[in-house]
């Protein structure tokens, strides 16, 4: 099984051979050449044989498995009761949703062709409901495919193509016997692809019992990054993304920005956090209609949308050439992605800006980027609220000029001179009390608060916000508490433990306490309304004037929630944060009395058996 070798010249995708309605959808994402994976894999795949492809990831493996797979499928056969034609497996939630989204794009000219991800750490009912309801392509983590499979609720009787990805990553965590269990239930006469970054004898063991014959194909990464593009990377906790993003926005002088985010559901929940931030933002992922991102990307040109949030299958093929600045809101799974997606600036001549949020846990992620890429990237410094404001004063005062000299200022001048704060007191006026006098020093005051609050500083909630920065990027640079290292588990072993990692609930559905308690209070938004913490919380912090470490446990119903707010709430405090939204809805906050006939908060419906549960 020794590797083919890499041909001389490579084909354009219309000389693979893919049927009308694939090649259609090739031409849509803006796809040409195929990659070295892709020209080698694809052919062999449309003609039947099982594969093993060495391919680290970055080399666009996955729509090399993924055309085929849909060309292999049959949309008239039924696929109601979770009986699937293709399964592809992933060790993880991030790569999993990743891949369906991939999937889904590639099947937009297959009508009817459904396709679904299932993984740990997200409950099973909607699971479940599209599985019975029918799909033809699930991608899924070992354990919630195993789940299914006990459950009754997925079949792979009629599995046609079976696909293995970054199958050394899934040995390594401890899924060998799922996987050798989900092969031993599909179908002995199916085809198989199996992608691994490393060939030990673990998966050549893997390959040798499942694969039949397979073509062996081996190819390396080809990644360069653009040479006017300052590379950047800022080490942000995992909980205060939203934050710094907003701060990084506040204070770049971009004419436009793309935020690249892993999957569509985050894409959704960073561009609604910036929108009700006041940002002018925009969102596209892999279900925008044709027309619909269309019409975003050129509201992009034209300078009505100034910040677009995208994941990297939306993204194919967008050219604008204002954007000066890419930010990667979640560090990608592969080299080729981040080259890609800082493709988007540096064009057109000018230079450009690419930021990446790293969490602590990540830095090895970098340092795997930074070795492909063959460059280093420099660290930054997140803003911080003071130097926001800074920066819009800067601003401000840099229109001065040009405002006075179109002058028509008297009116101003008078008010502001006029203003009690404005006025000398009796005993500055050196015994003259007849008229009231403005001093310099005090219509000095009256101007500085003015420019305070023109950018938004309001003063002690202000200094609460630069404390909380302050603590923020303490934690960034290693000085981390208990609830940090609690919190950074929580997201780096997610998917294994079954916690959502982009959640503040645990597997059970309850919330996850944060350091103080208090008071608990009633907000008017749930589930219902498409609440999720992070929402929760932002409102809270942003338009409420809490700083994060006032909010404690937080329990998400149906049509309501409970927040434990640590410090007392008085009337002010109220009617501020009753004016707040989440998912359009007015919080419309009230001390909680505690009703015992309250419903538990939204959780899966315990097991009745004994077996264990696989949360992969």
């Amino acid at each position: 099984m020794e590797p083919t070798a890499e041909p001389t010249a490579g084909p354009t995708f219309a000389d693979l051979g893919l049927p009308a309605a694939l090649q259609a959808a090739v031409d849509d994402l803006g796809f040409t050449t195929p990659s070295p994976i892709q020209a080698r894999a694809i052919p062999e795949l449309l003609s039947g044989r099982d594969i093993t492809g060495v391919a680290q990831t970055g080399t666009g493996k996955t729509a090399a498995f993924a055309i085929p797979l849909l060309a292999a499928l049959d949309p008239r056969a039924s696929v109601a009761g979770g009986h699937v034609q293709a399964l592809v497996l992933a060790p993880t939630r991030e790569l999993a949703l990743q891949v369906a989204e991939a999937v889904e794009s590639f099947a937009t000219h297959l009508p009817g062709v459904r396709v679904t991800s299932v993984y740990g750490g997200s409950p099973y009912q909607p699971q479940q409901r599209a599985l019975r309801d029918g799909v033809h392509v699930v991608v899924g983590t070992p354990g919630r495919v195993m789940d299914h499979m006990e459950r009754g609720t997925l079949s792979l009787d009629g599995v046609k193509f079976l696909v293995l990805d970054e199958a050394d990553e899934m040995l390594r965590m401890g899924f060998a016997e799922d996987v050798e269990t989900i092969f031993g239930q599909a179908p002995a006469e199916r085809q198989v692809a199996l992608f691994s970054a490393t060939m030990p004898p673990a998966i050549r063991a893997v390959a040798a019992t499942h694969l039949n014959d397979p073509v062996a194909i081996a190819v390396s990464r080809q990644s360069s990054t653009v040479s006017t593009v300052e590379q950047t990377y800022a080490v942000v906790p995992f909980r205060h993304k939203i934050g710094s993003l907003v701060r990084v926005l506040a204070t770049s002088d971009a004419d436009a920005t793309i935020v690249f985010t892993r999957t569509r559901k985050d894409a959704e929940e960073v561009g609604a956090a910036l929108v009700e931030r006041g940002i002018s933002a925009a969102t596209i992922s892999g279900d925008v209609a044709q027309k619909e991102r269309e019409k975003i990307v050129e509201r992009l040109r034209s300078g009505s949308v100034d910040v677009l949030v995208a994941t990297d299958v939306a993204a194919r093929g967008l050219d604008v050439d204002r954007i000066g600045l890419v930010v990667n809101f979640d560090i990608p799974r592969e080299a080729e992605a981040y080259v890609h997606r800082i493709g988007r600036t540096g064009r057109a001549g000018r230079t450009g800006r690419a930021l990446s949020f790293v969490t602590p846990h990540e830095r090895g992620k970098l340092k795997h980027i930074e070795r492909t890429i063959r460059a280093s990237l420099t660290e930054a410094e997140i803003p911080s609220p003071r130097d926001v404001s800074q920066h819009r004063a800067g601003r401000l005062l840099d229109a001065v000029a040009a405002r006075i000299e179109a002058g028509r200022l008297d009116l101003y001048t008078d008010l502001l001179r006029q203003h009690p704060l404005a006025q000398a007191t009796d005993g500055d006026t050196d015994g003259d009390t007849t008229a009231p006098v403005a001093t310099d020093d005090a219509v000095l005051q009256v101007a500085s608060a003015l420019l305070a609050l023109a950018v938004g500083d309001d003063g002690p909630q202000q200094r609460a916000a630069q404390e909380e920065h302050e603590r923020e990027r303490a934690e960034a640079k290693g000085g981390r508490t208990r609830e940090t290292h609690r919190a950074e588990r929580t997201e780096r072993d997610g998917d294994r433990t079954g916690r959502h990692p982009r959640s503040d609930r645990d597997d059970r559905g309850r919330g996850i306490r944060r350091p103080a308690a208090g008071t608990r209070y009633r907000i008017s938004v749930g589930h219902t309304h498409g609440a999720q913490p992070r929402g929760i919380v932002g409102a809270l912090t942003h338009e409420g004037g809490l700083s994060g470490s006032d909010i404690g446990k937080i329990d998400i119903f149906g049509n309501f929630s409970l927040v434990d707010i640590s410090r007392p709430l008085d009337d002010a405090d109220m009617n501020r944060i009753g004016r707040a939204h989440v998912a359009g809805k007015a919080l419309r906050i009230s001390v909680d009395q505690g009703a015992p006939e309250r419903r538990a908060p939204r959780t899966e419906r315990p097991r009745t058996d004994r077996r264990p549960v696989h949360s992969a």
